[in-house]
């Protein structure tokens, strides 16, 4: 907790209590996806478990319920206290690396978690695994990465609130509904606004009709953007501003639990699956991209060599326009949309490629309807703009034009 702490009702206590006994009989469940692949893959957590009976809460169930989560969707679960451990020899075992309630502050482990995460590995952050009031003890983390800066201000006390999903085509929000109720949590805001940064994809955010945010008058979000779940293009990561338990601080009981809400959970599940390189549950999706003046994203003569271009044409219900929308990539006649020679240039033209798990072939469907490739940083785009037949598609700047909105299937 950060900031002055207000004394909570009797009333307040109980009917927080009573919540958790309801959902808190022992680890909450967790839901199960259905067809999990072959072989587990490994996440470890890192963490102190040493300050704010709020935070102490919050790491002992995470560590029993990601523990049985796991047993049942896939990974295993490791918690350390041992940061020693953040170096390229252990995290080269694990496909996901988690911070609970901190973040490394060593430059030997600072630097091995940034390789980690530049050659592919997954992440996932809880609330104050963020916090800090001067970023220069680690840059990279905390302006880059993050893209946080420093800490803003925090609401009091701890609340459950009603979270819009922002990106709909995101693996971790795939099949969540348009909003969610979380879990009680403090929650933080930052010094960088997270929507100007072109590099950060807002996940989901505090929807306009769960104000106001607090129990605290001097310490209540009566409006704004608060930014609660999000993701970087260029890595496989996401963090979530929650992970702060209501707490009775005099007999240090919780009286919550940051997996009460199954919605939630599903979220979490789905991000560390993402994370650690596995598909989400479900079945990918398939059909027509529409786009500018109503054309179809066809693949050129209906061919399957490599190379061929992407434009658009009209739409017409062939297999040159059904597109696959998988985790992070769009593929039809057995291959994938490609960014020609992995470019990032504007003007960059878009092919249909063998499928190669490169960055040329990674697309993520934005809340206003653009779609990012995020090696990049850069925009689906048709060219001119022009919606005639055979207009090549091609990546740009990103912007409001109609010719950088599409309609991806659901």
């Amino acid at each position: 907790m950060v900031g002055s702490r207000t004394r909570t009702t009797r009333l307040g206590i109980l009917v927080r209590l009573l919540a958790v006994l309801a959902v808190v009989a022992g680890v909450p469940g967790a839901p199960a996806r259905a067809a999990p692949d072959a072989a587990p893959f490994k996440v470890i957590a890192f963490y102190n478990g040493t300050y704010d009976a709020a935070h102490i809460s919050f790491d002992r169930e995470a560590n029993a319920w990601f523990a049985q989560a796991g047993a049942q969707n896939g990974f295993t679960y490791t918690p350390t206290t041992d940061w020693s451990r953040l170096n390229t020899a252990t995290l080269a075992q694990y496909q996901v690396v988690m911070f609970l309630d901190d973040y490394p502050h060593t430059p030997s482990q600072q630097s091995a978690f940034q390789a980690y995460m530049a050659g592919g590995g997954g992440f996932v952050g809880f609330h104050v695994a963020a916090f800090n009031t001067d970023t220069r003890d680690w840059p990279w983390y905390h302006d880059t990465f993050l893209g946080t800066g420093t800490f803003r201000s925090n609401t009091w006390g701890p609340t459950s609130e009603t979270l819009r999903i922002d990106d709909a085509g995101h693996a971790a929000t795939a099949g969540l509904p348009a909003t969610l109720t979380s879990s009680v949590s403090e929650w933080y805001s930052w010094q960088r606004d997270l929507r100007l940064n072109p590099n950060i994809d807002v996940l989901a955010s505090m929807a306009p009709s769960t104000f106001p945010i607090g129990t605290d008058p001097n310490q209540t979000w009566y409006s704004g953007d608060y930014p609660i779940v999000w993701s970087h293009r260029s890595y496989r990561m996401v963090y979530n501003n929650f992970g702060h338990n209501a707490m009775d601080y005099a007999t240090d009981t919780a009286l919550s639990s940051t997996f009460a809400s199954a919605e939630q959970n599903r979220l979490l599940l789905q991000e560390i699956a993402w994370a650690a390189g596995r598909s989400g549950p479900g079945t990918p999706s398939s059909g027509p991209i529409r786009g500018y003046g109503g054309k179809c994203v066809d693949v050129a003569g209906g061919g399957s060599a490599n190379g061929t271009p992407v434009q658009l044409y009209d739409c017409n219900g062939t297999a040159a326009q059904k597109w696959t929308v998988g985790t992070d990539t769009l593929s039809a006649l057995g291959k994938c949309m490609d960014v020609a020679a992995a470019g990032t240039a504007n003007g960059t033209k878009v092919q249909l490629h063998d499928c190669n798990g490169s960055g040329s072939q990674i697309w993520r469907r934005q809340a206003n309807g653009t779609v990012v490739n995020p090696q990049s940083g850069k925009c689906l785009d048709a060219t001119g703009p022009s919606s005639a037949n055979g207009t090549r598609l091609q990546i740009w700047s990103c912007g409001d034009g109609a010719n950088q909105r599409w309609a991806l299937p659901s």
